[in-house]
């Protein structure tokens, strides 16, 4: 028996578009010589739809699409993730389709609540589970989440599975391949079961899918992996009770892999909402030159647009990297110096400031000024901002609101300042296109004479240390004292983190690589006392 692995990019809400999709997997997968085409979780909805799913004509196309496979699919055995209805109860489905029939359904046992997730607002759990013959080999279902629990891969097994196949929308964090592996072979080792694991690949908002589709064979070792961040079809054969051996891409470096997300964040978020390219402030900063050089390895240099706004506190030696990373990318540029204006506006405020001390006032200005260049640009040639605030900065609120927070996608938001430098050395070892000396300079905003960061903040291996046992790990402020780092200090980063939630409110979403990110995992109230 042939399985083969649909790892497929669906875009969300567009059934017309993913059922071609899957119908072009399954002509592909059939002429290969696959028996069964494994599908990812939702794959006729795409992940995750969300409150789409209470509309009742979402659900009623996707009833139409289930009767169209039915009619049309034939030469081999679906097995098609997709919401179903019963009554005014929807279920996380999977469904097995062959010539005509269809086999039967499974509804997935475990909602994921946490995180992410949120499919209890939506899903009923299913209660049974579900296994169909294919070739003489018995064939059992699992979706997602259940795989992470013992119960639901025993059920299959308990009802005469040979092989487990898992459908998947698991959105893509640091380490995740490892840990789903390992889960994965804790499942095997328990039932004695192989597992063909069918992840899905793309970007959806601030979740990245990142595939990395496998098989593990019933001694638990892997059979089969593919690569991440591709739309591809793999095949492994079920032969003799076991996975055979087949192809196994190699793991990513861990800078590889985040890069890789942002690469494709970026990617699906213009593609899939149209938008003709990109627009970015380029600073001569090490988080605006990242922030480029993702969006032209995403969308090509011909679609980005990066824009010096340079004031008189900006150094020559900004512009002149800038211009030199542009050499070498080659996308459009444009220089825009931004002081007349701000003396413009300044005048139009003397009055209202007359008395008072120059203070981030003026800075904001600057930063604002820029903002709103940007957004005409992009309401003039339809290109999207790209914003290039970091999570550090998100962090602690050293971003303007309506100035560098201006935007419609936040490519660094869940990207600290350490991991910044990381990646962007990482970058230069497949092809130097940073100049060396925006890695290598202290960073600064550059709005008022002298400036550095570290002026005002902790040294930022000391802030991202801190930021990374509150915000991730989810550690009190005694338990991050205690770690060795100064009280000042945690009590600083934790004061400044509480009192800018609402800018991080009114931020663009941005690609999630971290276990908490600043998004759909981080529901903090902006009016709060909490104090540990």
């Amino acid at each position: 028996m042939k399985i083969a692995l649909a790892q497929i990019n669906p875009i969300v809400g567009d059934i017309d578009g993913n059922t071609e999709l899957i119908f072009a997997a399954a002509r592909e997968a059939a002429a290969a010589g696959a028996d069964i085409l494994l599908t990812p979780e939702l794959a006729l909805t795409g992940y995750p739809p969300e409150d789409l799913l209470l509309r009742p004509a979402f659900l009623q196309q996707c009833r139409e699409k289930i009767a169209r496979f039915i009619d049309e699919l034939d030469g081999i055995t679906l097995v098609l993730g997709y919401p179903s209805r019963s009554g005014d109860e929807i279920f996380n489905s999977a469904c097995a389709i062959r010539d005509g029939n269809f086999l039967g359904r499974y509804d997935k046992l475990l909602l994921p609540n946490n995180a992410v997730f949120d499919e209890v607002r939506y899903f009923t759990p299913g209660c049974t589970p579900f296994v169909f013959e294919q070739n003489g080999v018995q064939v059992g279902i699992a979706i997602c989440e259940d795989l992470w629990d013992t119960e639901p891969a025993a059920a299959a097994k308990d009802e005469g599975a040979e092989v487990l196949l898992v459908l998947n929308a698991s959105p893509y964090h640091q380490a995740k391949q490892s840990t789903r592996r390992e889960i994965a072979q804790q499942r095997v080792e328990e039932n004695d079961l192989p597992i063909v694991y069918c992840n899905l690949v793309g970007g959806q908002d601030e979740l990245v899918f990142d595939g990395h589709s496998f098989a593990l064979n019933k001694s638990g070792e892997l059979a089969l992996q593919l690569p991440a961040y591709h739309s591809q079809i793999g095949y492994c054969d079920f032969i003799n009770g076991d996975i055979q051996t087949a192809s196994i891409a190699a793991d990513e470096s861990i800078e590889a892999s985040i890069y890789g997300a942002l690469v494709l964040g970026v990617q699906d978020y213009i593609g899939k909402n149209r938008f003709p390219g990109v627009l970015l402030g380029l600073s001569g900063g090490i988080d605006s030159a990242l922030t480029l050089a993702i969006a032209v390895d995403a969308l090509g240099a011909d679609k980005v647009h990066a824009v010096m706004m340079p004031s008189r506190y900006t150094a020559d030696i900004s512009v002149n990297d800038s211009r030199e990373m542009i050499e070498i990318l080659g996308c459009q540029y444009s220089e825009i110096e931004i002081w007349p204006m701000y003396e413009s506006m300044m005048a139009g405020l003397k009055d209202e400031f007359a008395g008072r001390e120059m203070d981030t006032t003026e800075e904001n200005l600057q930063s604002r000024i820029r903002g709103m260049l940007l957004m005409a640009m992009s309401n003039k040639g339809g290109k999207l901002v790209l914003t290039t605030g970091n999570k550090s900065e998100m962090t602690t609120g050293y971003a303007t609101l309506y100035g560098d927070m201006a935007g419609g996608f936040a490519v660094l938001k869940d990207i600290a300042k350490t991991l910044v430098y990381r990646l962007s050395n990482w970058r230069n070892t497949q092809g130097v296109v940073i100049p060396e000396r925006i890695i290598t300079r202290p960073p600064s905003a550059e709005l008022r004479p002298d400036q550095k960061d570290q002026d005002s903040l902790p040294e930022y291996e000391v802030l991202d240390a801190i930021l990374a046992a509150y915000v991730e790990d989810n550690l009190s402020i005694a338990e991050i004292i205690a770690q060795g780092y100064s009280e000042a200090d945690v009590n600083k980063v934790v004061r400044l983190l509480k009192i800018n939630e609402y800018k991080r409110r009114q931020a663009p979403v941005g690609p999630r690589i971290t276990q908490r990110s600043f998004g759909k995992d981080w529901r903090m109230p902006i009016t709060q006392r909490f104090t540990r």
